[in-house]
């Protein structure tokens, strides 16, 4: 059979999958299903499909009030949360991101567009007073910033007494919050901005690392200090001078 005969054959079977609805739909699934099965079933093999980085820890209760006030202000959406493997993205934002700084958000927050710069590695790239006037007044410090204001943030108290049950929900979704934790984070939120706070050192035991001291300069825990609490510790957490990727992944 020459080539043109068996070009004419695919093309008639093809044309007969084409004119029939049925026929393209059940050949569609199973296309798709083998497709499915080949990526999907890999991942049931594997203990855990994130590399497991030193640093990386659940967010303290304050960190956890000012994620959600990131999220409900809508901040996702003009900046992103992922630094991608490209020289100009690294060079102008830091390391690359990792699975593992993501691991216990929910939901993630790398977003897909930037009307403003990145901020996977925000983290004390400035200062809490510049954080605080950028909130309030954008264009005091970024004259040609599009940012509306967030100055009402300084009036909105924190509510430590629902700490335990967001922090506790969190679990449920997989963060290993524990109890100690839990019933720990009405104090913790307060201890946070106060480091000569009797239970700083307990805070510390439970969030390596976290920086605790008074954000936004006033009394009290404002939506300002949970947002910029939370700003402040974004690509912190991993020492990418001693970090070493795992080949074996």
């Amino acid at each position: 059979m020459s080539d043109t005969q068996e070009n004419k054959g695919f093309l008639a079977k093809h044309g007969m999958l084409e004119r029939s609805p049925t026929l393209l739909f059940v050949a569609s699934l199973v296309v798709v299903s083998i497709g499915g099965i080949v990526e999907i079933a890999p991942l049931f093999y594997l203990e855990n499909t994130i590399e497991e980085v030193e640093g990386v820890r659940p967010y303290s209760p304050l960190e956890l009030a000012g994620r959600d006030i990131y999220v409900r202000e809508g901040c996702y959406v003009c900046h992103s949360q992922m630094i991608r493997p490209m020289r100009d993205e690294v060079e102008r934002y830091g390391h690359y991101s990792l699975a593992a700084e993501s691991m216990y958000d929910h939901p993630f927050q790398w977003g897909s567009k930037r009307t403003g710069p990145d901020l996977a590695r925000v983290g004390g790239k400035y200062s809490d007073a510049w954080q605080v006037d950028h909130l309030i007044d954008p264009q005091s410090v970024v004259p040609e910033s599009i940012m509306p204001g967030y100055g009402y943030l300084m009036d909105v108290e924190v509510n430590a007494e629902y700490a335990a049950d967001v922090v506790a929900t969190h679990r449920i979704v997989g963060v290993p919050y524990t109890d100690e934790m839990i019933a720990a984070a009405e104090s913790d939120v307060l201890a946070q901005i106060d480091p000569y706070s009797d239970s700083y050192d307990a805070l510390m035991e439970r969030y390596p690392g976290a920086q605790v001291r008074n954000f936004d300069g006033a009394p009290g825990v404002s939506e300002m200090d949970a947002l910029v609490a939370y700003l402040q510790m974004l690509g912190t957490t991993v020492d990418f001078s001693t970090f070493t990727p795992d080949a074996s992944r």
